[in-house]
């Protein structure tokens, strides 16, 4: 089984940024990374994504709120943030707590500003399959390891095991806009298994540590774990239970070291791709 791993990919996609950066004539893009509380996945994700920035030249701020902010006090925190000009991107970790309307978050981010398309006027531009919108970090960074690994998307039998609008449906988008054939699988389908088994690429997006297995995975199929855990001993783990892949999988992505990588390195694409658009 091949190791897809994410540095090689992120590497080019560096290159790209260097040349973006070039037509920005000295100025250097701004990163806002929005959270509260202290998740674990979403401390990871903000050391890894703060990283990424510094490592190409770009910067980064985190903005951290108390788990027990209320709505209101978040609201008008946030609305500091969006419409700060030195800031030119915006990244919210999600979920956000019970208490804050998430739906409001999304309607108030500056679209121009929405590094991780979760403003309606982004989302709807993925699904109308235009790129001038940002989408989902996650999902561009499935179809980017994909095709820098020259993996043919035209055709081929995708099933993605996750329905959000995080990763799993903005994802089969972009999968159709790349003609494949996508079945979007979540946990009322049935037969959940041989669905995923059927698939020539699998991607797991369930947001359950270890969830798929061997048993998910039909003969050579090639499988994308997206997933940010951590598991019972403290472990940064994915969805997929990779060792279990070995004699099934022809190739698949580990964690850490795989879809993560390259999801900050769209990150930091798309916020040198906002600033220019400024």
């Amino acid at each position: 089984m091949i190791t897809l791993k994410g540095a090689a990919v992120s590497a080019k996609i560096k290159e790209q940024v260097d040349t973006l950066l070039t037509d920005l004539k000295g100025k250097t893009p701004k990163l806002a990374i929005v959270r509260i509380g202290e998740r674990p996945d979403d401390l990871s994700y903000e050391r890894g994504a703060l990283k990424k920035m510094e490592s190409f030249g770009l910067m980064g701020e985190s903005f951290a709120f108390p788990q027990d902010i209320t709505d209101e006090a978040f609201k008008e925190e946030f609305a500091k943030i969006n419409e700060n000009p030195d800031i030119d991107g915006i990244l919210v970790l999600r979920p956000l707590p019970k208490q804050i309307k998430e739906k409001d978050i999304e309607h108030m981010i500056d679209p121009g500003k929405d590094l991780d398309g979760i403003s309606p006027e982004n989302i709807a531009r993925v699904f109308a399959g235009d790129d001038t919108g940002f989408a989902p970090c996650t999902a561009e960074a499935v179809v980017e390891v994909l095709k820098a690994n020259e993996i043919a998307l035209t055709g081929k039998r995708v099933a993605i095991v996750g329905r959000s609008m995080v990763v799993g449906r903005p994802l089969s988008m972009l999968m159709l806009k790349e003609n494949a054939t996508v079945t979007i699988c979540h946990t009322r389908t049935e037969n959940l298994k041989e669905t995923c088994k059927n698939a020539q690429i699998l991607v797991a997006a369930a947001g359950r540590a270890r969830m798929v297995d061997g048993s998910y995975v039909g003969k050579d199929a090639i499988v994308v774990d997206v997933g940010i855990n951590v598991d019972k001993d403290g472990k940064l783990c994915g969805d997929v239970d990779f060792d279990s892949l070995e004699g099934t999988a022809s190739m698949a992505t580990p964690v850490p070291g795989g879809v993560g990588a390259v999801t900050t390195a769209v990150l930091a694409r798309h916020l040198v791709s906002a600033a220019l658009k400024k």
